[in-house]
C-alpha cells in the first residue's frame, strides 16, 4: 500500500471529517478535510485559509501531488504543492510537517484554487491545466508529472 494510501486510511480511523452542510442546505465538498486538531502547532496562529489549505493536503495528498507550485520551492526540493505542506509521512502514519506554505500566499492560493475546482467537479487535467496558466507567470514550478 502507497504511504499516502496508508495515510489516508489512518485519517479515516483518526476522525477526518467530510465537508458538510445538510442542515444549512449547501452541498456537501467532494473532498475530506482532517481535523483541525491534527494541525501542526505552528498553525495555531495562522489565518483561517492557511489552516484549511493544510487540512486539505493532510485528508486529499493525492490531489496535491499532481498539481506543481509556482513559488520557486522546487530549489528547496519540493516535487508538488503538497511538499509545501507535508514533507514526510511515515509507514506508522506520522506526518512530518512542512511549515513552508504557512508564510507563503502561492502555495495557499494554488490549494485553494484547487479546492474550489473540486467542488465544482473539475478533473484533475482541468486543474492541473488552470493551475499552470494561472500560477506560470510566478516562477519557476515544481517538476510535477502530469496527471494520468
Amino acid at each position: 500500500m502507497s504511504i499516502f494510501k496508508h495515510f489516508f486510511v489512518i485519517l479515516l480511523l483518526a476522525g477526518v471529517t467530510f465537508g458538510s452542510s445538510a442542515c444549512s442546505g449547501q452541498t456537501a465538498a467532494p473532498y475530506a478535510m482532517a481535523s483541525d486538531t491534527m494541525l501542526p502547532t505552528f498553525l495555531n496562529d495562522a489565518p483561517p485559509k492557511v489552516r484549511e489549505s493544510y487540512q486539505f493536503a493532510m485528508a486529499n495528498p493525492h490531489d496535491l501531488e499532481t498539481v506543481p507550485c509556482y513559488c520557486g520551492c522546487g530549489k528547496m526540493g519540493h516535487l508538488s504543492n503538497l511538499n509545501c505542506y507535508i514533507k514526510d509521512i511515515d509507514a506508522a502514519g506520522k506526518i512530518t510537517f512542512d511549515d513552508h506554505a504557512s508564510g507563503c500566499g502561492i502555495c495557499v492560493d494554488i490549494t485553494q484554487d484547487v479546492m474550489r475546482m473540486k467542488r465544482e467537479g473539475r478533473s484533475a487535467k482541468e486543474i492541473r491545466t488552470y493551475i499552470d496558466g494561472q500560477y506560470s507567470g510566478f516562477g519557476p514550478s515544481t517538476n510535477t508529472p502530469l496527471p494520468e
